[in-house]
């Protein structure tokens, strides 16, 4: 007998394309702003990377509250106005001229990370997947690991070719048109509209759905535990490292080994991050998820050492290598751990709360990286300082009670 094919990965492969453009130029390539912001018109390290904590910190305002937008609005109108306002915000970079337009430009992307970075990704699927949510959420954020390995190494190239200028033009032409053609062809709002269940089952009873986003009593209650705090608090100190260390990475890694050579560090790093995403992805289901968090910073943590300490460009690449490996986990794993320690209909409410915290911080990763550099006059304190942030975190993630009797998800 046929097994019917579940529309659910449809809308997968849709999430994977979001998060490949979003990612891929509104994460990963914040990068390259910075450092080409940086060479073009000779602003500090510090100048340039407060505006993109202002970029966060406004993302994750958004990204609290994105599970009532995509409730109210649903997933093809959040995604194409994100995809435009990054777009918008892209096309405008370009062409700054002085430090301080910096902050409105990055305040209109901020609109387009907000909607379509990790808490989006877990609210779409959230409704089409259940027994195999690990699997469908990992595979949906290869397009973010990709964004790093493809997206970014494809725009340093391309601004050597055309300017900074024209080049992020292309790129936010490119971004608007591919993920207003994905949204409409293919996003939908549950298998609810298809007759089914999660995973394709069939429908699940009405007591079993989401709450409505607008009940905030259960938000209250949980802030007021250790069971939320210890998954949000770890994971917010340790993307606060990873994000500070991305952000920098161009800049850190050109002086050893050169612009191409930092392309190709960008694409290591993205890619281990890949690696370790599919191998996550096909044994998260059948772990404990906390000690896979905890291993994944002390990878980190290794990645870490090696780029402060060894100048060779085998030892920057093995670093980027290393580091790259928990790139992908830190911002998959927190809706993976939620899933199982919370009840499913408070899902979508609490993945965006988590990860609007998480950005909240990890908003001042780059500032705290540029401003420790600057001091220090190197990159090698700041590195200290990020490594001792994620080895709190490693220690942190295991101390949580892990799920209640009453309150698995899956």
């Amino acid at each position: 007998m046929r097994t019917r094919y579940f529309y659910g990965w449809n809308v997968v492969g849709a999430t994977f394309v979001m998060a490949l453009w979003s990612f891929g130029l509104g994460f990963y390539g914040i990068a390259v702003y910075v450092a080409m912001l940086q060479q073009l018109h000779g602003w500090s390290a510090s100048a340039v990377s407060a505006p993109v904590t202002v970029y966060y910190v406004a993302g994750a305002l958004l990204t609290a509250a994105i599970a009532s937008v995509y409730e109210r609005f649903g997933s093809r109108i959040v995604v194409a106005t994100g995809a435009v306002a990054m777009a918008a915000g892209l096309a405008t970079l370009g062409v700054v001229s002085r430090p301080w337009q910096l902050y409105p430009v990055f305040l209109v992307m901020s609109v387009g990370w907000g909607a379509m970075s990790g808490a989006a990704i877990n609210i779409i699927l959230a409704p089409w997947f259940q027994r195999r949510r690990g699997l469908a959420v990992s595979l949906a954020f290869n397009g973010a690991t990709l964004g790093g390995v493809l997206v970014t190494p494809a725009l340093i190239y391309l601004v050597g070719a055309l300017g900074f200028a024209r080049a992020l033009a292309v790129a936010a032409l490119v971004l608007v048109v591919v993920l207003l053609v994905m949204g409409a062809a293919v996003m939908r709002s549950g298998p609810d509209t298809l007759g089914l269940g999660p995973d394709g089952d069939p429908p699940r009873p009405p007591s079993a759905r989401p709450l409505p986003a607008g009940d905030r009593r259960w938000r209250r209650d949980a802030l007021r535990t250790w069971r939320f705090w210890s998954v949000s608090a770890p994971f917010a100190l340790g993307l606060a490292a990873q994000v500070g260390v991305l952000t920098h990475m161009v800049a850190l890694v050109t002086p050893a080994l050169g612009t191409g050579g930092a392309a190709r560090a960008v694409s290591a790093t993205t890619a281990a991050a890949l690696v370790g995403r599919l191998a996550t992805g096909f044994v998260v289901d059948k772990v404990n998820r906390r000690l896979v968090t905890c291993a994944t910073l002390v990878v980190q943590l290794a990645g870490l050492a090696l780029l402060s300490r060894d100048p060779s460009p085998v030892g920057v690449y093995a670093g980027c290598a290393l580091f790259g490996l928990g790139v992908g986990n830190l911002t998959t794993l927190p809706g993976l751990i939620l899933a199982v320690e919370w009840p499913r209909e408070h899902f979508s409410g609490l993945v965006g709360l988590v990860v609007g915290i998480n950005q909240l911080t990890f908003a001042f990763g780059p500032s705290l990286v540029g401003v420790v550099r600057d001091w220090a006059g190197t990159y090698g304190a700041a590195l200290g300082a990020c490594a001792a942030l994620q080895a709190i975190s490693a220690a942190l993630i295991l101390l949580g009670p892990g799920p209640a009797a009453n309150t698995r998800a899956d």
